[in-house]
């Protein structure tokens, strides 16, 4: 079930939202929300931290992954999901597919996230590794497996069912904390930030929702400022979960109708935002988690108060950690 939001855009309905909602309290349960003292203290707001790095594979993505899934079973059956991903996509359909009992293969660029590859396969899924650095190579040989029959290409990117899943955070938030003023939220493929958004302005229509890429990953920060699909060359980036080059162009729509504001943090923001988040709030941050932080940090996240950041995973690699913890 859609409704519209807006003018001209088609996003999950609150009863779709709830149906997710209850749907995925079997398999796991709500994250907190929790103040963050040290930087609502530097701040001078009232900030808290949507904790999604408590999830089972310590990052947002199993909502959308599991609610997904599920809706594509009940359509008919599938032997074996698919998909392409730097990492927590890629651990959240692993996750999915266990919980389902079906096969799952996951197809990551070379060279990623060492971390997040040995959750997929901890979790029992197949890896492939495309031979580039690029997610798009991963993509195109994840679409030519799902053509085999009995297979299901689950892309996060596109898929119609799994915003409902990151949506029930913006439920979630104002359960725990209606009187939230402003979401701050880390942009990737989007589907965090379309599901967030369209339960929030639903729900509560003034509330602000902020959109966090980084700034060698620009690519859906120049889409929402032009209003129309703007590519970049490269993603390179030390958040490998805000790692978009090619936008949708459906997604643009949505964050341009949805999305009060996106600002764009550098790398040496995101490493003082992970130390920050350590070490002030005792919270672990990958790149991507902690960017809303950087936002708030460097006062690039708008008005908004109480304010929450979502801390969208926690699957940071060593090398990454030790550069964080070494930034000040």
């Amino acid at each position: 079930m859609k409704t519209a939001v807006g003018h001209s855009q088609i996003v999950p309905a609150i009863p779709t939202i709830r149906e997710a909602q209850k749907f995925l309290a079997k398999h796991f349960g709500t994250t907190r929300l929790i103040a963050a003292p040290f930087l609502s203290q530097r701040t001078g707001k009232s900030v808290y931290l949507k904790l999604e790095t408590e999830l089972p594979t310590g990052s947002f993505k199993v909502r959308g992954a599991v609610y997904a899934l599920a809706q594509r079973m009940n359509r008919g059956p599938i032997q074996e999901v698919v998909a392409c991903s730097t990492g927590n996509h890629g651990a959240a359909v692993a996750f999915a597919a266990k919980q389902f009992g079906i096969k799952a293969r996951i197809f990551l660029p070379t060279n990623c996230n060492l971390v997040k590859r040995e959750r997929i396969s901890t979790l029992g899924a197949s890896i492939v590794e495309s031979g580039e650095s690029d997610l798009a190579s991963a993509f195109t040989l994840a679409a030519e497996y799902a053509e085999r029959p009995g297979v299901f290409f689950l892309n996060d990117a596109t898929d119609e069912d799994l915003p409902a899943g990151p949506a029930t955070i913006g439920c979630e938030i104002l359960e725990q904390l209606p009187e939230t003023n402003a979401i701050v939220v880390p942009m990737g493929d989007t589907a965090l930030i379309r599901g967030i958004a369209a339960a929030a302005k639903q729900i509560a229509p003034q509330l602000k929702i902020i959109g966090v890429q980084a700034e060698r990953a620009p690519s859906y920060y120049l889409s929402w400022k032009e209003g129309k699909v703007v590519g970049t060359e490269t993603c390179d980036t030390i958040a490998d979960g805000l790692a978009t080059r090619t936008p949708a162009e459906a997604n643009v729509r949505e964050v341009k109708n949805l999305v009060d504001e996106v600002v764009l943090v550098s790398e040496e923001q995101l490493l003082r935002a992970i130390e920050t988040l350590l070490l002030e709030e005792h919270v672990l941050a990958e790149p991507a988690g902690a960017a809303s932080a950087a936002a708030l940090l460097q006062g690039e996240a708008g008005s908004g108060d109480p304010v929450a950041l979502v801390v969208s995973g926690a699957n940071i690699s060593r090398e990454v950690l030790k550069r964080a913890i070494g930034s000040a």
